[in-house]
Protein backbone atom coordinates (compact mmCIF):
# COMPACT_ATOMS: atom_id res chain seq x y z
CA UNK A 1 0.00 0.00 0.00
CA UNK A 2 1.57 3.31 -1.03
CA UNK A 3 1.65 6.53 1.00
CA UNK A 4 -1.30 8.09 -0.84
CA UNK A 5 -3.46 5.03 -0.20
CA UNK A 6 -2.50 5.06 3.49
CA UNK A 7 -3.45 8.71 3.75
CA UNK A 8 -6.75 8.08 2.03
CA UNK A 9 -7.60 5.24 4.42
CA UNK A 10 -6.12 6.49 7.71
CA UNK A 11 -5.65 10.23 7.18
CA UNK A 12 -5.49 13.06 7.56
CA UNK A 13 -2.17 13.23 9.39
CA UNK A 14 -1.88 15.21 12.59
CA UNK A 15 -0.21 18.56 11.90
CA UNK A 16 1.84 20.75 14.22
CA UNK A 17 2.72 24.38 13.51
CA UNK A 18 6.09 26.00 14.24
CA UNK A 19 7.95 29.10 13.24
CA UNK A 20 11.03 27.09 12.28
CA UNK A 21 11.43 23.34 11.78
CA UNK A 22 14.90 21.79 11.65
CA UNK A 23 15.48 18.43 9.95
CA UNK A 24 18.45 16.74 11.57
CA UNK A 25 19.73 16.78 15.13
CA UNK A 26 23.45 16.99 14.38
CA UNK A 27 25.78 19.96 15.03
CA UNK A 28 24.39 22.05 12.14
CA UNK A 29 20.74 21.49 12.96
CA UNK A 30 21.18 22.01 16.69
CA UNK A 31 23.26 25.16 16.15
CA UNK A 32 20.41 26.50 14.01
CA UNK A 33 17.84 25.81 16.72
CA UNK A 34 20.05 27.12 19.52
CA UNK A 35 20.89 30.39 17.77
CA UNK A 36 17.23 31.17 17.05
CA UNK A 37 16.33 30.62 20.68
CA UNK A 38 19.30 32.68 21.86
CA UNK A 39 18.16 35.62 19.73
CA UNK A 40 14.59 35.22 20.92
CA UNK A 41 15.70 35.24 24.56
CA UNK A 42 17.89 38.30 24.02
CA UNK A 43 15.04 40.27 22.46
CA UNK A 44 12.17 38.91 24.53
CA UNK A 45 10.45 37.27 21.55
CA UNK A 46 8.60 33.97 21.34
CA UNK A 47 9.79 31.93 18.35
CA UNK A 48 8.86 28.24 18.26
CA UNK A 49 11.50 25.78 17.04
CA UNK A 50 11.38 22.00 16.59
CA UNK A 51 14.19 19.63 15.59
CA UNK A 52 13.65 16.14 14.18
CA UNK A 53 16.34 13.49 14.69
CA UNK A 54 16.05 10.11 12.96
CA UNK A 55 18.41 8.42 15.42
CA UNK A 56 17.20 6.96 18.70
CA UNK A 57 18.77 9.95 20.46
CA UNK A 58 20.86 12.97 19.40
CA UNK A 59 24.33 11.70 18.53
CA UNK A 60 23.29 8.09 17.83
CA UNK A 61 23.99 8.42 14.10
CA UNK A 62 26.85 10.92 14.35
CA UNK A 63 30.22 9.73 13.08
CA UNK A 64 33.34 11.77 12.47
CA UNK A 65 37.12 11.52 13.03
CA UNK A 66 37.10 14.05 14.67
CA UNK A 67 39.37 17.03 15.12
CA UNK A 68 37.33 20.11 15.86
CA UNK A 69 38.19 23.72 15.22
CA UNK A 70 36.30 25.47 18.06
CA UNK A 71 35.97 28.81 16.22
CA UNK A 72 32.24 28.49 15.49
CA UNK A 73 31.53 26.97 18.91
CA UNK A 74 33.28 29.98 20.48
CA UNK A 75 30.74 32.18 18.70
CA UNK A 76 27.74 30.04 19.65
CA UNK A 77 28.73 29.54 23.30
CA UNK A 78 31.68 31.73 24.35
CA UNK A 79 31.49 29.99 27.75
CA UNK A 80 31.43 26.44 26.40
CA UNK A 81 34.20 25.32 28.76
CA UNK A 82 32.25 26.45 31.81
CA UNK A 83 29.16 24.74 30.40
CA UNK A 84 31.01 21.43 30.25
CA UNK A 85 31.30 20.93 26.49
CA UNK A 86 33.16 17.64 25.88
CA UNK A 87 36.27 19.14 24.26
CA UNK A 88 38.77 17.53 26.59
CA UNK A 89 41.82 16.64 24.53
CA UNK A 90 43.70 19.44 22.73
CA UNK A 91 45.93 18.49 19.82
CA UNK A 92 49.55 18.38 20.99
CA UNK A 93 51.40 17.22 17.86
CA UNK A 94 50.75 16.85 14.12
CA UNK A 95 52.33 14.17 11.93
CA UNK A 96 51.79 13.83 8.18
CA UNK A 97 53.24 10.59 6.85
CA UNK A 98 53.60 9.11 3.36
CA UNK A 99 53.48 5.33 3.37
CA UNK A 100 55.08 2.80 1.06
CA UNK A 101 54.23 -0.88 1.47
CA UNK A 102 56.87 -1.27 4.19
CA UNK A 103 58.31 2.24 4.41
CA UNK A 104 57.21 5.60 5.74
CA UNK A 105 58.35 9.22 5.47
CA UNK A 106 57.18 11.95 7.80
CA UNK A 107 56.88 15.44 6.36
CA UNK A 108 58.81 18.02 8.42
CA UNK A 109 56.26 20.22 10.16
CA UNK A 110 57.87 23.35 8.71
CA UNK A 111 56.84 22.09 5.26
CA UNK A 112 53.20 21.57 6.18
CA UNK A 113 50.70 24.03 4.62
CA UNK A 114 48.46 26.03 6.97
CA UNK A 115 45.45 23.70 6.62
CA UNK A 116 47.53 20.81 7.99
CA UNK A 117 48.24 22.49 11.34
CA UNK A 118 45.94 21.73 14.26
CA UNK A 119 47.20 24.00 17.03
CA UNK A 120 44.22 25.14 19.10
CA UNK A 121 42.00 22.32 17.89
CA UNK A 122 40.58 19.39 19.87
CA UNK A 123 40.27 15.64 19.33
CA UNK A 124 36.67 14.89 20.20
CA UNK A 125 33.77 12.49 19.98
CA UNK A 126 31.37 14.38 17.75
CA UNK A 127 28.56 12.18 19.04
CA UNK A 128 29.28 13.33 22.59
CA UNK A 129 29.37 16.97 21.47
CA UNK A 130 26.03 16.49 19.71
CA UNK A 131 24.44 15.14 22.89
CA UNK A 132 25.76 18.17 24.77
CA UNK A 133 24.40 20.54 22.12
CA UNK A 134 21.00 18.83 22.40
CA UNK A 135 21.02 19.49 26.16
CA UNK A 136 21.78 23.16 25.54
CA UNK A 137 19.02 23.36 22.92
CA UNK A 138 16.39 21.83 25.19
CA UNK A 139 17.39 24.16 28.03
CA UNK A 140 16.61 27.06 25.69
CA UNK A 141 13.19 25.65 24.81
CA UNK A 142 13.85 23.79 21.57
CA UNK A 143 11.54 20.79 21.09
CA UNK A 144 13.61 17.79 19.97
CA UNK A 145 11.87 14.69 18.62
CA UNK A 146 14.39 11.79 18.53
CA UNK A 147 13.39 8.64 16.69
CA UNK A 148 11.35 10.58 14.14
CA UNK A 149 12.69 10.50 10.60
CA UNK A 150 11.60 13.21 8.18
CA UNK A 151 10.48 11.15 5.21
CA UNK A 152 8.75 13.67 2.94
CA UNK A 153 8.99 17.34 2.05
CA UNK A 154 5.63 19.12 1.99
CA UNK A 155 5.00 21.93 -0.51
CA UNK A 156 2.51 24.73 -0.89
CA UNK A 157 0.66 25.16 -4.18
CA UNK A 158 3.06 27.97 -5.11
CA UNK A 159 6.01 25.56 -4.85
CA UNK A 160 7.42 26.83 -1.57
CA UNK A 161 8.30 24.42 1.22
CA UNK A 162 5.49 24.01 3.74
CA UNK A 163 7.31 21.66 6.09
CA UNK A 164 7.98 17.93 6.39
CA UNK A 165 6.14 14.74 7.25
CA UNK A 166 7.62 12.01 9.41
CA UNK A 167 7.60 8.42 8.23
CA UNK A 168 4.76 6.03 8.97
CA UNK A 169 5.40 3.48 11.71
CA UNK A 170 4.29 -0.13 11.75
CA UNK A 171 4.35 -0.97 8.03
CA UNK A 172 5.14 -4.62 7.36
CA UNK A 173 7.59 -6.00 4.80
CA UNK A 174 4.66 -6.55 2.46
CA UNK A 175 3.89 -2.83 2.55
CA UNK A 176 0.66 -3.35 4.49
CA UNK A 177 -0.14 -1.78 7.89
CA UNK A 178 0.41 -4.05 10.88
CA UNK A 179 -1.40 -3.97 14.22
CA UNK A 180 1.17 -1.38 15.34
CA UNK A 181 0.58 0.99 12.43
CA UNK A 182 0.81 4.70 13.15
CA UNK A 183 0.47 7.38 10.51
CA UNK A 184 3.29 9.91 10.33
CA UNK A 185 2.73 13.48 11.42
CA UNK A 186 3.21 16.76 9.59
CA UNK A 187 5.31 19.63 10.85
CA UNK A 188 4.47 22.94 9.20
CA UNK A 189 6.79 25.90 9.54
CA UNK A 190 7.40 29.32 8.12
CA UNK A 191 10.91 28.10 7.35
CA UNK A 192 12.29 24.56 7.27
CA UNK A 193 16.06 24.15 7.69
CA UNK A 194 17.57 20.92 6.38
CA UNK A 195 20.64 19.64 8.23
CA UNK A 196 20.71 15.93 7.38
CA UNK A 197 24.45 15.56 6.81
CA UNK A 198 26.21 14.42 3.64
CA UNK A 199 23.88 13.22 0.86
CA UNK A 200 20.75 13.96 2.83
CA UNK A 201 17.87 12.26 1.04
CA UNK A 202 15.55 15.27 1.34
CA UNK A 203 18.39 17.65 0.54
CA UNK A 204 19.03 15.64 -2.61
CA UNK A 205 15.37 16.05 -3.58
CA UNK A 206 15.41 19.79 -2.91
CA UNK A 207 18.60 20.33 -4.91
CA UNK A 208 17.01 18.58 -7.89
CA UNK A 209 13.58 20.24 -7.54
CA UNK A 210 14.90 23.80 -7.33
CA UNK A 211 17.94 23.16 -9.58
CA UNK A 212 20.18 24.44 -6.83
CA UNK A 213 23.25 22.85 -8.43
CA UNK A 214 22.78 24.48 -11.82
CA UNK A 215 26.16 25.79 -13.01
CA UNK A 216 28.00 24.07 -10.16
CA UNK A 217 30.43 21.16 -10.29
CA UNK A 218 28.97 17.73 -9.42
CA UNK A 219 29.17 16.95 -5.71
CA UNK A 220 32.02 14.64 -4.71
CA UNK A 221 32.15 12.37 -1.67
CA UNK A 222 34.38 10.00 0.24
CA UNK A 223 33.50 7.03 2.40
CA UNK A 224 34.98 7.36 5.88
CA UNK A 225 35.33 4.17 7.93
CA UNK A 226 36.28 4.47 11.58
CA UNK A 227 37.14 2.30 14.56
CA UNK A 228 37.61 3.28 18.19
CA UNK A 229 40.24 1.33 20.15
CA UNK A 230 41.59 1.11 23.68
CA UNK A 231 45.36 0.67 23.59
CA UNK A 232 48.25 -0.05 25.96
CA UNK A 233 49.04 3.11 27.99
CA UNK A 234 52.67 2.67 26.95
CA UNK A 235 51.63 3.24 23.33
CA UNK A 236 49.30 6.14 24.08
CA UNK A 237 50.33 9.75 23.32
CA UNK A 238 47.40 12.02 24.32
CA UNK A 239 46.80 14.69 21.69
CA UNK A 240 49.00 13.11 19.00
CA UNK A 241 47.49 13.33 15.52
CA UNK A 242 48.71 11.36 12.50
CA UNK A 243 47.45 11.57 8.92
CA UNK A 244 48.78 9.27 6.20
CA UNK A 245 48.66 9.11 2.42
CA UNK A 246 49.92 6.53 -0.04
CA UNK A 247 49.84 2.79 0.68
CA UNK A 248 47.63 0.78 0.45
CA UNK A 249 46.07 3.00 -2.25
CA UNK A 250 47.72 3.33 -5.63
CA UNK A 251 49.01 6.77 -6.59
CA UNK A 252 45.99 7.54 -8.80
CA UNK A 253 43.30 6.76 -6.21
CA UNK A 254 42.33 9.51 -3.79
CA UNK A 255 42.31 8.55 -0.14
CA UNK A 256 44.06 8.74 3.18
CA UNK A 257 43.91 7.70 6.80
CA UNK A 258 44.00 9.13 10.31
CA UNK A 259 45.05 8.05 13.78
CA UNK A 260 44.03 10.32 16.68
CA UNK A 261 44.98 9.84 20.33
CA UNK A 262 42.05 10.83 22.56
CA UNK A 263 42.06 10.78 26.33
CA UNK A 264 41.57 7.59 28.35
CA UNK A 265 44.07 5.44 26.38
CA UNK A 266 41.78 5.54 23.35
CA UNK A 267 42.64 6.08 19.73
CA UNK A 268 40.36 6.76 16.79
CA UNK A 269 41.57 5.26 13.53
CA UNK A 270 39.94 5.62 10.17
CA UNK A 271 40.31 5.52 6.42
CA UNK A 272 38.74 7.78 3.80
CA UNK A 273 38.40 6.60 0.21
CA UNK A 274 37.32 9.08 -2.41
CA UNK A 275 34.22 7.69 -4.14
CA UNK A 276 35.47 8.85 -7.52
CA UNK A 277 37.70 5.75 -7.72
CA UNK A 278 37.69 3.84 -11.01
CA UNK A 279 38.55 0.20 -10.16
CA UNK A 280 35.32 -1.67 -9.26
CA UNK A 281 37.36 -4.37 -7.49
CA UNK A 282 38.45 -1.88 -4.83
CA UNK A 283 36.94 -2.33 -1.36
CA UNK A 284 37.22 0.68 0.96
CA UNK A 285 36.60 -1.56 3.97
CA UNK A 286 39.43 -3.96 3.07
CA UNK A 287 41.76 -1.06 2.25
CA UNK A 288 41.20 0.21 5.80
CA UNK A 289 41.87 -3.21 7.34
CA UNK A 290 45.02 -3.60 5.25
CA UNK A 291 46.26 -0.12 6.26
CA UNK A 292 46.28 -1.12 9.93
CA UNK A 293 48.89 -3.81 9.17
CA UNK A 294 51.55 -1.29 8.06
CA UNK A 295 54.50 -1.35 10.51
CA UNK A 296 54.12 2.38 11.24
CA UNK A 297 50.47 1.88 12.20
CA UNK A 298 50.29 -1.55 13.80
CA UNK A 299 52.88 -0.67 16.47
CA UNK A 300 50.21 1.34 18.26
CA UNK A 301 48.13 -1.83 18.69
CA UNK A 302 50.94 -4.17 19.81
CA UNK A 303 53.21 -4.74 22.77
CA UNK A 304 57.00 -5.08 22.57
CA UNK A 305 56.63 -8.74 21.59
CA UNK A 306 54.55 -7.89 18.53
CA UNK A 307 51.32 -9.18 20.08
CA UNK A 308 48.07 -7.28 19.52
CA UNK A 309 47.03 -6.12 22.99
CA UNK A 310 44.63 -3.32 21.98
CA UNK A 311 40.87 -3.81 22.14
CA UNK A 312 38.43 -2.59 19.48
CA UNK A 313 35.49 -0.74 21.04
CA UNK A 314 33.32 0.50 18.19
CA UNK A 315 32.97 0.69 14.41
CA UNK A 316 31.09 2.88 11.95
CA UNK A 317 31.05 4.37 8.47
CA UNK A 318 29.70 7.52 6.86
CA UNK A 319 29.92 9.29 3.52
CA UNK A 320 31.53 12.72 3.78
CA UNK A 321 31.52 15.70 1.45
CA UNK A 322 34.75 16.23 -0.45
CA UNK A 323 33.62 18.69 -3.10
CA UNK A 324 34.92 22.13 -2.30
CA UNK A 325 33.56 25.54 -3.09
CA UNK A 326 32.97 24.89 -6.80
CA UNK A 327 30.36 22.24 -6.05
CA UNK A 328 28.53 24.19 -3.37
CA UNK A 329 24.89 24.52 -4.54
CA UNK A 330 22.64 27.47 -3.90
CA UNK A 331 21.45 26.72 -0.41
CA UNK A 332 18.28 28.78 -0.08
CA UNK A 333 14.92 28.21 -1.73
CA UNK A 334 11.33 29.33 -1.03
CA UNK A 335 10.54 28.30 2.53
CA UNK A 336 13.84 26.80 3.55
CA UNK A 337 17.59 26.35 3.46
CA UNK A 338 20.38 23.79 3.59
CA UNK A 339 23.09 23.94 6.26
CA UNK A 340 26.25 21.98 6.99
CA UNK A 341 27.05 18.88 5.00
CA UNK A 342 23.54 18.76 3.51
CA UNK A 343 24.87 21.50 1.24
CA UNK A 344 28.52 20.43 1.24
CA UNK A 345 30.27 22.98 3.46
CA UNK A 346 32.96 20.59 4.73
CA UNK A 347 36.53 21.76 4.18
CA UNK A 348 38.17 18.66 2.71
CA UNK A 349 41.71 20.05 2.94
CA UNK A 350 41.36 20.45 6.72
CA UNK A 351 39.27 17.26 7.05
CA UNK A 352 36.84 19.28 9.13
CA UNK A 353 33.13 19.95 8.80
CA UNK A 354 31.65 20.41 12.28
CA UNK A 355 32.83 24.02 12.58
CA UNK A 356 31.29 24.74 9.15
CA UNK A 357 28.04 23.03 10.13
CA UNK A 358 27.76 25.10 13.31
CA UNK A 359 28.64 28.33 11.54
CA UNK A 360 26.18 27.85 8.65
CA UNK A 361 23.51 26.80 11.14
CA UNK A 362 24.04 30.06 13.00
CA UNK A 363 23.93 32.13 9.79
CA UNK A 364 20.73 30.42 8.65
CA UNK A 365 19.25 30.90 12.12
CA UNK A 366 19.94 34.62 12.13
CA UNK A 367 18.31 35.02 8.72
CA UNK A 368 15.29 32.92 9.73
CA UNK A 369 14.86 34.74 13.03
CA UNK A 370 14.91 38.15 11.34
CA UNK A 371 12.37 36.96 8.77
CA UNK A 372 9.99 35.40 11.32
CA UNK A 373 10.04 38.41 13.64
CA UNK A 374 9.37 40.65 10.63
CA UNK A 375 6.23 38.65 9.89
CA UNK A 376 7.59 36.88 6.81
CA UNK A 377 7.33 33.24 5.83
CA UNK A 378 8.00 30.76 3.01
CA UNK A 379 10.19 33.13 0.98
CA UNK A 380 13.93 32.86 0.31
CA UNK A 381 16.34 33.62 3.14
CA UNK A 382 18.67 35.68 0.97
CA UNK A 383 20.24 37.20 4.08
CA UNK A 384 21.73 33.77 4.82
CA UNK A 385 23.52 33.69 1.45
CA UNK A 386 24.78 37.24 1.91
CA UNK A 387 26.02 36.53 5.43
CA UNK A 388 27.91 33.44 4.28
CA UNK A 389 29.60 35.34 1.47
CA UNK A 390 30.98 37.87 3.94
CA UNK A 391 31.95 35.29 6.59
CA UNK A 392 35.28 33.80 7.62
CA UNK A 393 33.98 30.41 6.47
CA UNK A 394 33.62 31.66 2.89
CA UNK A 395 37.20 32.95 3.01
CA UNK A 396 38.43 29.61 4.35
CA UNK A 397 36.64 27.50 1.74
CA UNK A 398 37.65 29.76 -1.13
CA UNK A 399 41.32 29.58 -0.16
CA UNK A 400 41.27 25.76 -0.14
CA UNK A 401 38.91 25.31 -3.11
CA UNK A 402 41.37 23.45 -5.36
CA UNK A 403 42.63 20.94 -2.79
CA UNK A 404 40.98 17.74 -3.94
CA UNK A 405 40.95 18.53 -7.65
CA UNK A 406 44.76 18.64 -7.76
CA UNK A 407 44.79 14.94 -6.88
CA UNK A 408 43.21 13.99 -10.21
CA UNK A 409 46.81 14.19 -11.46
CA UNK A 410 48.01 11.67 -8.88
CA UNK A 411 49.39 11.76 -5.35
CA UNK A 412 52.76 13.35 -6.19
CA UNK A 413 51.42 16.17 -8.36
CA UNK A 414 48.51 16.78 -5.97
CA UNK A 415 50.84 17.05 -2.98
CA UNK A 416 53.33 19.36 -4.71
CA UNK A 417 50.67 21.66 -6.19
CA UNK A 418 48.73 21.96 -2.93
CA UNK A 419 51.97 22.81 -1.15
CA UNK A 420 52.78 25.44 -3.78
CA UNK A 421 49.28 26.93 -3.75
CA UNK A 422 49.09 27.17 0.04
CA UNK A 423 52.68 27.84 1.12
CA UNK A 424 53.80 30.08 -1.76
CA UNK A 425 50.57 31.66 -3.04
CA UNK A 426 48.75 31.57 0.33
CA UNK A 427 45.62 30.19 -1.33
CA UNK A 428 45.48 32.91 -3.97
CA UNK A 429 45.70 30.70 -7.07
CA UNK A 430 44.48 32.84 -10.02
CA UNK A 431 42.31 30.05 -11.39
CA UNK A 432 39.92 27.41 -10.09
CA UNK A 433 40.14 23.73 -11.05
CA UNK A 434 36.76 22.32 -12.08
CA UNK A 435 35.23 18.86 -11.99
CA UNK A 436 32.74 17.59 -14.55
CA UNK A 437 31.62 14.07 -13.53
CA UNK A 438 29.81 12.65 -10.52
CA UNK A 439 31.55 9.92 -8.49
CA UNK A 440 29.59 7.03 -9.96
CA UNK A 441 30.60 7.99 -13.52
CA UNK A 442 34.29 7.26 -12.90
CA UNK A 443 33.85 3.51 -12.49
CA UNK A 444 35.47 1.44 -15.27
CA UNK A 445 34.34 -1.99 -16.51
CA UNK A 446 35.72 -4.79 -14.37
CA UNK A 447 37.40 -6.40 -17.39
CA UNK A 448 39.62 -3.32 -17.76
CA UNK A 449 40.83 -3.32 -14.15
CA UNK A 450 43.15 -5.42 -12.05
CA UNK A 451 41.58 -7.52 -9.31
CA UNK A 452 42.77 -6.70 -5.81
CA UNK A 453 43.66 -9.62 -3.54
CA UNK A 454 42.85 -8.72 0.06
CA UNK A 455 44.19 -10.81 2.97
CA UNK A 456 41.80 -12.62 5.27
CA UNK A 457 41.12 -10.89 8.60
CA UNK A 458 42.94 -12.20 11.66
CA UNK A 459 40.20 -11.24 14.15
CA UNK A 460 42.71 -9.36 16.30
CA UNK A 461 43.83 -6.34 14.28
CA UNK A 462 41.79 -6.85 11.12
CA UNK A 463 38.14 -7.91 10.93
CA UNK A 464 35.28 -8.81 8.62
CA UNK A 465 32.24 -6.65 7.92
CA UNK A 466 29.67 -8.52 9.97
CA UNK A 467 31.67 -8.56 13.20
CA UNK A 468 32.26 -4.86 12.63
CA UNK A 469 28.58 -4.05 12.10
CA UNK A 470 27.80 -5.94 15.30
CA UNK A 471 29.78 -3.46 17.43
CA UNK A 472 28.13 -0.50 15.68
CA UNK A 473 24.94 -1.49 17.58
CA UNK A 474 22.96 -1.32 14.36
CA UNK A 475 19.35 -2.40 14.54
CA UNK A 476 16.28 -2.05 12.35
CA UNK A 477 12.77 -3.32 12.95
CA UNK A 478 12.79 -6.61 11.01
CA UNK A 479 9.22 -6.45 9.78
CA UNK A 480 9.44 -3.24 7.76
CA UNK A 481 9.94 -2.50 4.07
CA UNK A 482 13.59 -2.29 3.02
CA UNK A 483 14.81 1.29 3.07
CA UNK A 484 17.25 0.46 0.27
CA UNK A 485 15.20 0.38 -2.89
CA UNK A 486 15.89 -0.37 -6.54
CA UNK A 487 14.44 1.60 -9.44
CA UNK A 488 14.86 -1.49 -11.62
CA UNK A 489 15.31 -4.90 -9.99
CA UNK A 490 17.10 -6.38 -13.02
CA UNK A 491 19.94 -3.83 -13.15
CA UNK A 492 22.14 -5.32 -10.38
CA UNK A 493 22.72 -8.49 -12.39
CA UNK A 494 22.23 -7.31 -15.97
CA UNK A 495 24.55 -4.29 -15.63
CA UNK A 496 26.35 -4.00 -12.30
CA UNK A 497 27.40 -7.66 -12.07
CA UNK A 498 27.87 -8.25 -15.78
CA UNK A 499 29.87 -5.10 -16.53
CA UNK A 500 31.33 -3.94 -13.21
CA UNK A 501 31.71 -7.21 -11.30
CA UNK A 502 29.05 -6.33 -8.71
CA UNK A 503 30.80 -3.40 -6.99
CA UNK A 504 28.02 -2.93 -4.41
CA UNK A 505 29.27 -6.07 -2.66
CA UNK A 506 32.60 -4.26 -2.09
CA UNK A 507 31.86 -0.55 -1.66
CA UNK A 508 29.30 -1.14 1.10
CA UNK A 509 31.12 -1.22 4.48
CA UNK A 510 28.33 -3.12 6.21
CA UNK A 511 27.68 -6.24 4.11
CA UNK A 512 24.27 -4.99 2.97
CA UNK A 513 24.70 -6.13 -0.62
CA UNK A 514 25.75 -9.61 -1.65
CA UNK A 515 25.33 -11.67 -4.78
CA UNK A 516 23.99 -15.14 -4.03
CA UNK A 517 23.07 -18.15 -6.12
CA UNK A 518 19.69 -17.81 -7.83
CA UNK A 519 18.37 -21.37 -7.77
CA UNK A 520 15.11 -20.48 -9.52
CA UNK A 521 16.63 -18.78 -12.55
CA UNK A 522 20.24 -19.89 -12.51
CA UNK A 523 23.17 -17.53 -12.15
CA UNK A 524 23.23 -15.01 -9.32
CA UNK A 525 20.90 -12.43 -7.80
CA UNK A 526 21.44 -9.46 -5.52
CA UNK A 527 20.42 -9.98 -1.90
CA UNK A 528 19.89 -6.81 0.17
CA UNK A 529 20.50 -7.24 3.90
CA UNK A 530 18.97 -3.90 4.87
CA UNK A 531 19.12 -4.69 8.58
CA UNK A 532 22.93 -4.27 8.40
CA UNK A 533 22.78 -0.72 7.03
CA UNK A 534 24.75 1.90 9.00
CA UNK A 535 23.21 4.75 6.94
CA UNK A 536 26.51 5.72 5.31
CA UNK A 537 24.82 6.56 1.94
CA UNK A 538 27.71 5.12 -0.11
CA UNK A 539 25.37 3.00 -2.24
CA UNK A 540 23.22 6.02 -3.09
CA UNK A 541 26.36 7.81 -4.30
CA UNK A 542 28.51 5.12 -5.97
CA UNK A 543 26.00 2.82 -7.68
CA UNK A 544 27.15 3.06 -11.33
CA UNK A 545 23.61 3.18 -12.75
CA UNK A 546 22.17 5.28 -9.89
CA UNK A 547 19.61 2.51 -9.50
CA UNK A 548 19.84 2.29 -5.69
CA UNK A 549 17.80 4.83 -3.74
CA UNK A 550 18.25 5.29 0.01
CA UNK A 551 15.06 6.26 1.83
CA UNK A 552 14.40 6.62 5.55
CA UNK A 553 13.67 3.50 7.59
CA UNK A 554 11.44 3.68 10.63
CA UNK A 555 12.61 6.36 13.05
CA UNK A 556 15.19 5.19 15.55
CA UNK A 557 16.54 2.48 13.26
CA UNK A 558 20.20 2.28 12.29
CA UNK A 559 23.41 2.46 14.29
CA UNK A 560 23.73 3.54 17.88
CA UNK A 561 27.31 4.71 18.02
CA UNK A 562 29.10 4.78 21.35
CA UNK A 563 31.95 7.22 21.83
CA UNK A 564 32.23 7.90 18.12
Amino acid sequence: MNSKDLLAQYGPREAMEYDVAVVGGGPGGLATAIRIKQLAAEQGKDVSVVALEKGSEPGAHILSGAIMDPRALNELFPDWKARGAPLNQPVTEDAYVFLGEKTSWRVPNLMLPPFAHNEGNYIISLGALTKWLAEQAEALGVEIFPGFAAAEVLYHDDGSVKGVATGNMGIGKDGEPTDHFQLGMELHARYTIFAEGARGHLGKELIARYKLDEGRDPQSFGIGIKELWEIDPARHQPGFVMHTAGWPMDSKTYGGAFLYHLDGNRIAVGFVTGLGYSNPWLSPFEEFQRWKTHPTIRRFFENDKGEVTARRLSYGARAINASGMSALPRFVFPGGALVGCDAGFLNVSRIKGSHAAIKTGMLAAEAAYAAVTAGRGHDELTAYTEAFESSWLHTELKKDRNFKNWFRYGLTVGTVMNGFEQLVLRGRMPWTLRRHKADHAYLKPASECERIAYPKPDGKLTFDRLSSVFISNTNHEENQPAHLTLKNASVPTSLNLAKYGGPEARYCPAGVYEFVEDEANGGERLQINAQNCVHCKTCDIKDPSQNIVWVTPEGGGGPNYSGM
